[in-house]
Parts: C-alpha cells; sequence; structure tokens
C-alpha cells in the first residue's frame, strides 16, 4: 500500500492508540485485585510467542517482497535481512542508551521495602521514562502493519497490548506507593501508553512523502527485528519469572498457534 487513504490512516492509528493506552488498563490493576501471577505469566508469554510468529512469518515476509519490488528478487532477501538485522540493533541501542526496567513489581513488595521515597520516585520516573522509550518503534510497528493489512495488524495490536498491561502496572506501583495519588499513577501510565500513537504519527508524518517499495520493505524489516527483539528480551524473560510451571512454554505455544489460525482463517 503505498498511498493509503485517509480512512486507512485513521484505522491504523486508533488500533495503535488502543494497544498503547491499555498501560492504562495494567495501571487500574492496582488498585483492584492483583493479576494473578501464573495467568500473567501465560498472557506475557502468549503476547511473546505471537510477536515472534508474525514478525518472521508475516511482517519479514513483507519486508523481502516489498524489496523484491523495488530491487528485484536477487536482492529482495538481501534487503529485508539487513533490514531485519538493522531494526534487531535498533533496538538493542535504546535498550543500551535507556534500559527498560525488567524488576517484577507488586503494591505489597514496594510498601515492604524501607527505601525512602525520593528513592520509589526515582524508580517510577525510571521506568515511566523507559517504557516510553521503548513503546515510540512499539507504535511505528503497530501502525504500518495495520496500514498494510488488518489482518496482521490486528494480532500484533492484541498481542502489543497484552504485553502493556504489566508495563503499565510496572509505573503505576511505584508513583502510587510514592504519592498515594491514584490519579497520578494512572496519568503517569497514560502518558507513557501515549507515546506509541505519537510514535506512530510522528514516524508516518516523517516518512509519508517517500513511501515507497523500499521504504516500506525497511519498515517492515526494522519492525521484524524490533518485535522479535521485544519478544526475546521482555516478554518471556518477564513471563518466566511470574510462571510457577510450564506457563511460559504453553503460552508461548499458544501465542503462535493462535496468531496463526488467525492469519489462515483472514485468508480463506
Amino acid at each position: 500500500m503505498i498511498d493509503p487513504s485517509l480512512q486507512d490512516i485513521l484505522i491504523a492509528f486508533g488500533a495503535t492508540a488502543a494497544a498503547g493506552l491499555a498501560t492504562v488498563a495494567g495501571s487500574l490493576l492496582v488498585f483492584t485485585a492483583p493479576p494473578n501471577p501464573r495467568l500473567l505469566a501465560f498472557g506475557l508469554a502468549f503476547a511473546g510467542g505471537a510477536m515472534v510468529y508474525v514478525s518472521l512469518a508475516e511482517i519479514l515476509q513483507k519486508s523481502i517482497i516489498a524489496f523484491d519490488t523495488a530491487w528485484g528478487e536477487p536482492w529482495g532477501f538481501t534487503g529485508g535481512t539487513l533490514a531485519f538485522l538493522g531494526g534487531l540493533c535498533l533496538i538493542a541501542l535504546i535498550d543500551l542508551l535507556i534500559p527498560n526496567p525488567h524488576t517484577k513489581l507488586s503494591v505489597d513488595e514496594m510498601e515492604a521495602s524501607q527505601k525512602s521515597q525520593d528513592y520509589i520516585k526515582r524508580v517510577g520516573l525510571m521506568a515511566a521514562l523507559a517504557i516510553t522509550a521503548h513503546n515510540f518503534p512499539e507504535g511505528l510497528a503497530t501502525f504500518f502493519a495495520m496500514l498494510d493489512s488488518p489482518e496482521l495488524g490486528l494480532p500484533l495490536a492484541v498481542a502489543i497490548a497484552l504485553h502493556n498491561i504489566p508495563e503499565g502496572i510496572s509505573i503505576a506501583v511505584p508513583v502510587y506507593v510514592a504519592t498515594n495519588n491514584k490519579g497520578l499513577a494512572i496519568g503517569a501510565s497514560f502518558l507513557s501508553g501515549l507515546a506509541e500513537p505519537v510514535g506512530a504519527a510522528i514516524g508516518y508524518g516523517l516518512l509519508a512523502p517517500f513511501l515507497s517499495d523500499a521504504v516500506f520493505g525497511a519498515v517492515f524489516g526494522i519492525i521484524a527485528g524490533v518485535m522479535v527483539f521485544l519478544a526475546l528480551d521482555e516478554l518471556l524473560p518477564a513471563a518466566k519469572r511470574y510462571a510457577q510451571g510450564h506457563e511460559t512454554v504453553y503460552g508461548l505455544i499458544s501465542g503462535m498457534a493462535i496468531l496463526a489460525v488467525s492469519l489462515i482463517l483472514f485468508r480463506i
């Protein structure tokens, strides 16, 4: 899709915003019943499996096909592979410069700590900043996947939304414990989730004048690399921390299977 319609753009932007603002759902869990750790482990692994599968089976293939169209078949695979590796390097660099917090946070653990309020505030601020930085490429991934095809974008948006729920928890917990202000905790999660539609808008605004098969190939290859890195570096390790049995592998397999079946059904 080189020249998307306004309706396509709005739908893609809406799906991106919904996925990003799932952080708010995570923050609300802090003030209700705490999430079941085993269910959380399964959900994180499910999202990770779905993201890995759709990245390698669909998004990377779209990158290769786009480069084939732009440069001819001998160079399509090379272009897609280089873009994929570029995506891995890009998100690894972001993670190196602004590490994403991977700690297991809960209200009880934070309240039980003897650390100062200033320290807890810093934890919340750093978590919010790090997650916000990581949400920019996620927003771009969801937006362009939806822009290309809903059958590809919707499963990816759902996987990213599941991934954003525990991120909302990790932001809201330290902010709430430090300030005892529910509105501030929810607001911090909202602003972090807002980074995804903002990232999509900025990315599309920059790339729109240059959209071509080669640009789409580069974007999809980079997206595939970013999604695989996030799944392996964030989702699966986090799922393993919450797991008490085989929830991680069951969630991983289920995510891949459900995503594969959904893509088949979209094609029927």
